[in-house]
């Protein structure tokens, strides 16, 4: 079985304000040429196919023509499942009529999680579709009060898969979540990507993944596999960020073979307009040969320029952020070693606290204000379902 195995499309995201549906709809078609001509058997899309829970309709619209295609006129299957960037009850609204067109999509997370079977020339094989869900949404669902990490969610949800699971056949799980080798944290490449919880309990250990023959994710921006080679992420088909721009972005392709083993292969997407990073005085950037492309631009210039801005744009006219690097080095120095757009909320908090009273900030109070941080966050993400 022909597997494309894409995630993370992000319909509507915005990147410093400019609007990304043109670029996407480019890189889309791309890929259903790819589809045109490799014929594949399925496509997976592991979770965040819009990048809010209410998407602009421009990427409504591109997320409809994208699967007309892809269902109606390639007449290829699809497979998807929410991210946490998406609304599960929207994704989810009609997926029971959709599947008679060959659109498996799950957004709620269901207690019994029954496979979407295909088939192949060697027979059955078995896809497990696991939504992002909160911990607390998983502890609702099994009754179960032990829950309180994303790991301990995922156990038990593959702990439930794994009571009718199938051994004999070919399994694939696809899921959104934040994947490492031990379950221990590790830094996120894209900081496009919003952390899914606070102090590292969004990681899950990969090795509750080894009933499956191939595990699809989607979650990380970076296209890269974990433990081994059967966990992999596909990546987001564009760069959406400064941190993205050495991502090599693309689809993974999957050959299932009889047997359960996996021959993977990348496959690349190119984007409309790079996206880099440029750095320089300003008197030399201006002596650069005009490009569309979209760049972080950092000035060396020591001192104000008037107008950099502006005359910045006279040479890269879709130039996202322009910022003096001389001044940020002088605020870090006055302030902190490490920049601040690096910290995540908690860090923020630690440094404000420390500047406004001249204290370290104690383990209590930090327990406490992650504690109402990650109600925050909860709320946030409860609240956009309602919407």
């Amino acid at each position: 079985m022909k597997i494309f195995h894409t995630a993370d499309w992000h319909l509507g995201k915005l990147v410093q304000g400019v609007s990304m549906v043109a670029d996407q709809q480019h890189i889309l078609q791309q890929f259903i040429e790819e589809i045109r001509t490799e014929k594949p058997d399925v496509i997976i899309i592991a979770g965040d196919l819009y990048d809010r829970s209410v998407p602009p309709t421009d990427a409504i619209q591109l997320l409809n023509t994208t699967l007309q295609q892809i269902l109606i006129e390639e007449k290829t299957p699809i497979i998807a499942i929410a991210g946490n960037h998406d609304s599960a009850t929207r994704l989810n609204f009609g997926s029971e009529l959709m599947k008679a067109s060959g659109l498996h999509i799950s957004g709620n997370l269901d207690k019994v999680i029954e496979p979407v079977v295909l088939q192949d020339a060697y027979g059955d094989v078995h896809f497990y579709l696991v939504p992002f869900a909160e911990p607390s949404t998983v502890r609702a669902i099994f009754e179960d009060e032990t829950i309180t990490t994303h790991e301990a969610a995922m156990a038990k949800i593959i702990e439930q898969i794994k009571l009718t699971l199938d051994p004999t056949k070919r399994n694939i799980i696809v899921a959104h979540a934040f994947i490492t080798k031990d379950g221990l944290p590790e830094a996120n490449t894209s900081d496009s990507e919003r952390k899914l919880t606070i102090g590292g309990t969004e990681c899950i250990n990969s090795a509750l993944f080894e009933p499956f023959c191939y595990t699809a994710l989607g979650h990380l921006h970076q296209a890269h596999f974990v433990a081994n080679e059967t966990i992999q992420y596909a990546g987001s088909p564009l760069k959406y960020s400064e941190s993205e721009v050495n991502h090599k972005k693309g689809f993974t392709i999957v050959d299932l073979q009889e047997n359960g083993e996996v021959i993977l292969q990348r496959r690349p997407l190119t984007a409309i307009r790079e996206m880099k990073i440029v750095t320089g005085m300003l008197e030399a950037i201006l002596q650069h040969p005009r490009s569309e492309d979209y760049v972080f631009v950092k000035l060396l210039d020591e001192s104000y320029v008037k107008g950099a801005t502006e005359l910045v744009r006279t040479v890269y006219p879709n130039a996202l952020h322009i910022e003096r690097t001389a001044v940020y080095r002088q605020m870090e120095q006055q302030t902190s070693t490490m920049s601040r757009v690096e910290m995540d909320d908690s860090e923020l908090f630690e440094l404000f606290y420390n500047e406004m009273t001249g204290k370290p900030l104690s383990d209590e109070a930090k327990e406490i204000y992650t504690e109402v941080l990650q109600q925050i966050l909860d709320g946030e993400r409860e609240s956009q379902e309602v919407q």
